[in-house]
This record gives C-alpha cells, structure tokens and sequence, in this order.
C-alpha cells in the first residue's frame, strides 16, 4: 500500500473499511523506516517482530469486532514509536546511553501499558538525549539524529527522535518525556504538535527518571485532534505512581462562540517571553497568530512573570540535583555497565585492584557515561553537598515557589498564556554543542512551565521566511486545563 499522510482517524476509518489491514499498515511504515532512517537517525532499535505479531493480533480482533458489530479503540492498529527511556517489555532501554546499553526492559511502563490495552502497535525506540539530558539530540551516545525539514540542523531534544520520526512520517504519533522542554522544543522544531501534560496526569512508572519532580510523559502528534486522543487513552491514576492522579477530562467542543460567551476568553502575553534574544522571524509568527486570534473575539492582554528570569539558574540546580541523585543507581554493580563484566568478556583476568568497590564505580561510570551526563552529575552532587545545599538546592526550591505564585496570580486575570517556545528556529548540528550554556538558554522559555508542573503545547504555526523552518507557539494553562489548550490549539490549526 501506499503511504499516506496518516493521522488516527484516517487508519481508523480504513480499518473499519477493510480499505487495509492492521498488517499492511505496519509493514508500510516498516518500510518507511528501512527507506529513510539512515538518513535521518530516528530509531535506535526497530521491534520489527512486535509490531508484526501486534498487527496480526489486531487484524484478528477488528475481524471479530466488525462481525459482531462491535466498536474498537480508536487506537487500534495505529502505529507509534517509544522514546527509549520508556520501558517496553522484552526491548531495549537504552537511555541512549552506553550505561544501559544492553538493557533489557523486564515490564511495560503504564503509559505503554494503555498503548497497548488500546490496540497500539509499537513500530520502535527512538533516540533521545543521553537520559533525556539536552535540547538537541546531539548528547546520545549512540548517534545523532537529524532534522527532517533540513538534514544539516538538530532536531530539538530530548525527544528528537520521536519527533523526527513523525515529522518523516515513519510513525503516526510517538510518545516523548518532558523535563524542561523535552517534547515542546522538538516539536517546534521538526514542525509537529506536542504537548507537555500537567504534572501527575500521566503516570511516570516505567520511564527511567531523569528528575523525579520535573519529568512528565507526553504525546507527539501530526495535528491537534490526534494529541488529544493519545493524551486521553494514556492520562490517569496509576497505583505504582504516587503522584499520578485521576481527574475528570472534558473533552473538547471546537467551537468558537463556546470559548467567548459568558466572559471575554482572556489570553496572557508575558512581556518577558518577548525580550532581547528572540528571533525577529519567530517574533514575528508568533504575534501574528496571536492578533489572528483577537481577530477571531479573544482578548489578548500584556501579564508579567517576573520570577521568569531566575527560572534557567533555578530550573538547572534542581533538575541536576535530582539528576545526580537518580542515576547514583548506575554504579556497575547493581545497574548498567559493568567495567568487570566488560574486562572478563574481553578475556582480561580481573586483578586486586579491580576488586575495589570504588575503582569499579569510577571505572564503570567513567566509560558508561557520557560527557553532558557527568556535567550533570558533578553539578548536582556539588549543590546537594554539606555546605553548598542551603545556598543552592534549597534556595531553588524556595525561588520555585515563587515561579508558581506567579503562574497562579496571572491565571486568576487569565485562561491560558502564550509565547515561542524557542528562542530560534533548530540550528545547525553541531552550533552549540562545544557551548553548554547557550545550550541551556534555549530552554528559557519552558522550563518554568515544568517548575509549575502545567501543561503547554507546542503548536506549529509558521516557517521562518530565510530558512522555511517551522515555528511553534507555546500555549501554557493551569494545572488539569488541558482541554482548554486542545480547544483553542484546533481553532488556530484552522486559522493559521
């Protein structure tokens, strides 16, 4: 068959057409992959035999179903790709990391789990940041995968591998992780949507942590209407998360005049989202939609962050902290790569000293790790030290509470908030790579969303007139709104 510009309900109204199967389907984007991923380095494994027996399970079953006149999930045969900090029972987990590079996942994460409860077939991992440390997808100890829209630029990271995958159409959605811009700035970048759910909406079992209070699960999707379906299969109480929750989603009604009745739908500007640094190109698109919008009946009002500007220093001790904290566990003893293991697979005779507890962890975690991943570690284990934790670690803590009190005052005169997502469109492999903190600065305008645990999306809405690089809007709202920014993202998919 040939390959189309899929989206959910397309394959499931084929499917429901018998126009194709869940099989054809599945080799198709195989195909896809096969042909066009040694160019562009999105998966780092392919579960060829999964998503074949996964295929011919739901063939089966849409058989039934269609007989007895019966409705399936809507899910039901589509096919996604899986970061790779996501487990997938029986596939690797590499973290794209050597520390965990043989890594065998022994259970599937509960939003895998959903997945595959709805009929998902599971096409591969996709490559991500070394433990989804990074903006760029250049930090993965295995390879650097590349931008669809220009090969010679990053995809955005840390789930650059699951958005190049969509954007090159070798999936129909996939599923990122977000710590401080992790599936907005890659979506951005290679021109798809994606959105970074409330803290606690989805749970976070199964996905090797990052930072424990700043990770979250979310979805990446060719349009508005297909995140929303993912985001509600995936979404609710797991008993293995302590701080997954159940709420009550409202699904969304798309129309205009239900927005604006009642009371004026008030959308906040931050005037620090606009300041030096910004692209003129991206300032430009972004404003633009934004007047679109008033055209349309919603009123725009200027609101101020003030704590924004302390948000990177604030967001970077945190996030390293509990970072250093979390990958302690990869010591070559109980987790991951094993300096010993590898010494004896090589046929090395272990000596005294390699008996060492403390030569093994260097040894273990000096090859295992790579570059960025010990920046991380060294940063983190330095602010939680005895002397350095009062004046760093806490002291952040204390300026997030303020961040949060800032979001919530600008919601009370609000309903959602919006800006760029990134400074600048996706620049070229390699820019910024020897610079981490221009690296880090590209974060700014996401990270106090994940310090405020709110959901925000990235959604496209222009390409830079130089370069034809897309460009995406952050719509941010308050905590469980996330049927607000579904709703007023479809009305700009139409408008822009």
């Amino acid at each position: 068959m040939e390959l189309r510009d899929f989206t959910i309900k397309d394959i499931n109204k084929g499917l429901k057409a018998k126009e194709f199967s869940a099989t054809e389907l599945t080799k198709t984007y195989l195909d896809q992959i096969k042909k066009t991923d040694d160019k562009i380095g999105a998966y780092l494994s392919v579960t060829e035999d999964l998503a074949l027996n996964q295929a011919k399970q739901v063939d089966e079953e849409i058989v039934l179903k269609l007989r007895s006149g019966q409705e399936f999930p809507i899910l039901t045969g589509v096919p996604c790709a899986i970061k790779d900090n996501i487990l997938v029972e029986g596939e690797k987990c590499t973290c794209a990391s050597k520390m965990l590079e043989n890594y065998i996942a022994s259970y599937d994460a509960f939003c895998v789990k959903k997945l595959k409860e709805s009929g998902t077939i599971i096409l591969g991992k996709t490559n991500l940041d070394e433990f989804a440390f990074g903006s760029s997808t250049e930090n993965s100890a295995l390879k650097v995968t590349k931008n669809p829209c220009d090969l010679s630029r990053v995809p955005g990271g840390s789930s650059g591998g699951s958005a190049a995958a969509l954007a090159s159409n070798q999936s129909v959605f996939a599923l990122g992780t977000d710590t401080g811009c992790s599936v907005r700035t890659p979506a951005s970048f290679c021109g798809v949507v994606g959105l970074k759910t409330t803290y606690g909406s989805i749970s976070r079992s199964g996905v090797i942590a990052s930072a424990s209070s700043l990770d979250q699960v979310g979805p990446l999707a060719k349009n508005v209407e297909d995140c929303e379906i993912i985001f509600n299969t995936i979404s609710g109480r797991d008993l293995q998360d302590a701080t997954s929750v159940e709420f009550k989603y409202l699904s969304v009604d798309r129309q205009v005049k239900n927005l604006i009745t009642k009371k004026p739908f008030v959308i906040g500007v931050p005037k620090e989202f606009f300041s030096k640094g910004l692209d003129k190109d991206v300032e430009k698109i972004i404003k633009n939609t934004i007047l679109k919008l008033e055209d349309q009946g919603f009123k725009i009002q200027e609101i101020s962050l003030p704590s924004t500007e302390y948000a990177l220093a604030c967001y970077y001790i945190i996030q390293t902290s509990e970072a250093s904290s979390n990958l302690a566990r990869f010591d070559g003893i109980r987790y991951g790569y094993s300096e010993t293991q590898n010494s004896c697979l090589v046929g090395r005779q272990s000596n005294a000293k390699d008996q060492n507890l403390l030569d093994i962890y260097l040894k273990s975690r000096g090859i295992g790790f790579g570059p960025e991943s010990k920046r991380r570690i060294m940063l983190g284990t330095y602010t939680l030290s005895v002397g350095y934790y009062d004046a760093y670690y806490k002291k952040a803590q204390q300026v997030r509470q303020l961040i949060k009190q800032d979001f919530a005052k600008a919601f009370e005169k609000v309903d959602l908030i919006m800006g760029p997502v990134v400074p600048f469109p996706a620049f070229k492999i390699g820019e910024k790579f020897d610079d981490p903190l221009s690296m880090y600065l590209a974060d700014i305008y996401t990270v106090p969303v994940n310090l405020a645990g709110l959901p925000a999306m990235s959604l496209p809405v222009g390409k830079t007139a130089k370069e034809n690089l897309p460009v995406g809007l952050q719509i941010i709202a308050n905590h469980f709104e996330e049927n607000k920014i579904f709703n007023i993202a479809s009305i700009i998919e139409k408008i822009v």
